[in-house]
C-alpha cells in the first residue's frame, strides 16, 4: 500500500529534524599527532557517560562475584601504575578529562582484550598480559589506545551515526516500498560505504593518540609497533580490509611506525623528567 503524501512529508520532516539536531563538535585538541577531525553527535555525552558507568559497575560486580576481579594484586598494581602515568597526559587533548572519575581494574579472562568506556572506565584482561607476554611499554600502548577512544568519544559518535542511519534507512525503505529485504540491503550498503570505514578511521585516531599519550607518559612509543606485530602473530587470518572494522595489521604497523617516530621527542623529554 502506498503511503499517504502527508505521512511521507511528516516522515521526511522528522528525519531532517534528526539530522539538524546533530551537534558538530571538536572533542579533542590535535596534539602532536594532529587529530583535528570534527564529529557529528546526536547522542548526549552525559547520557553516554551515565550509561557507561552503570554498565561498568555491572561488569565489576559480576567479575567480583566470580572471583575474577583484580585477583593478582601485583598485576593489578602494574596496570594501575601505567594508568596513573597516562591519565595526566590526557589534558593535552582535552583538559576536562583530568576531572573524569577514572577507574582501572584487571579482569581474569583468557580474552586478549582491554577497553575504556566513556568517562574513563578502564578494564584490562589478563589474557592480554599473559598471552602476549606484554611489556610495560606495550601495555601503555594498548591502554593509551583505549583511553584515546574515550577522549574522542568514539562510542558516542558511532551511536549517533547509527541512530541517524537507522532512521534514514527505515523511512527511505517505507517511502520507496522496499520491504524488509530492501531495508536489510540498505543496512549492508551503509556498513560497507560508511559504517566500516568510519570505524577504521576511529581505530587509526586511537592508535595515533595512544602513542602520544604513551610517549608523554615516558613509555617507548615504538612499543606500539612490536605490540601489533605480536597481535598479528597471535590473530591468525584476517578478514578482507573492506569487511573489517579495524585496519589490517600491516596498515596499522606502517602507520604506527610513522607516528611513533613523530612523538619520539616527547618520549625522550619525558624520560629526562622521570
Amino acid at each position: 500500500m502506498a503511503l499517504n503524501p502527508i505521512i511521507k512529508n511528516s516522515m521526511l520532516a522528522l528525519t531532517l529534524a534528526g539530522l539538524v539536531a546533530c551537534e558538530t563538535v571538536q572533542t579533542t585538541q590535535g596534539g602532536a599527532v594532529g587529530i583535528d577531525r570534527k564529529q557529528s553527535m546526536l547522542v548526549s555525552s552525559k547520557d553516554m557517560e551515565t550509561q557507561a558507568s552503570k554498565e561498568y559497575q555491572q561488569v565489576l560486580a559480576e567479575a567480583r562475584g566470580k572471583g575474577l576481579l583484580n585477583r593478582n594484586a601485583a598485576q593489578a598494581q602494574r596496570v594501575k601504575t601505567i594508568a596513573n602515568r597516562l591519565i595526566p597526559q590526557t589534558g593535552v587533548f582535552r583538559p576536562d578529562a583530568l576531572k573524569w572519575s577514572w577507574e582501572v581494574n584487571v579482569l581474569n579472562s583468557d580474552d586478549t582484550n582491554a577497553w575504556c568506556m566513556p568517562g574513563g572506565k578502564i578494564a584490562v584482561y589478563t589474557g592480554l598480559i599473559d598471552k602476549l607476554k606484554i611489556t610495560d611499554d606495550e601495555l601503555a600502548a594498548v591502554m593509551g589506545h583505549e583511553i584515546a577512544h574515550a577522549l574522542r568519544e568514539h562510542a558516542r559518535e558511532r551511536a549517533s551515526q547509527q541512530m541517524v542511519a537507522n532512521s534514514a534507512i527505515s523511512i527511505g525503505a517505507a517511502l520507496l516500498g522496499l520491504g524488509d529485504v530492501g531495508q536489510q540491503g540498505a543496512q549492508y550498503a551503509y556498513m560497507g560505504l560508511m559504517g566500516l570505514p568510519n570505524s577504521r578511521a576511529n581505530e587509526t585516531e586511537a592508535d595515533r593518540i595512544g602513542v602520544e599519550l604513551a610517549a608523554r607518559g615516558g613509555y617507548d612509543p615504538k612499543a606500539a609497533v612490536t605490540l601489533w606485530q605480536k597481535m598479528a602473530r597471535l590473530g591468525g587470518e584476517e578478514p578482507m580490509k573492506f569487511m573489517s572494522t579495524h585496519p589490517s595489521s600491516a596498515d596499522r604497523i606502517a602507520d604506527l611506525t610513522v607516528y611513533a617516530q613523530r612523538v619520539e621527542p616527547l618520549y625522550q623529554q619525558a624520560r629526562k623528567t622521570r
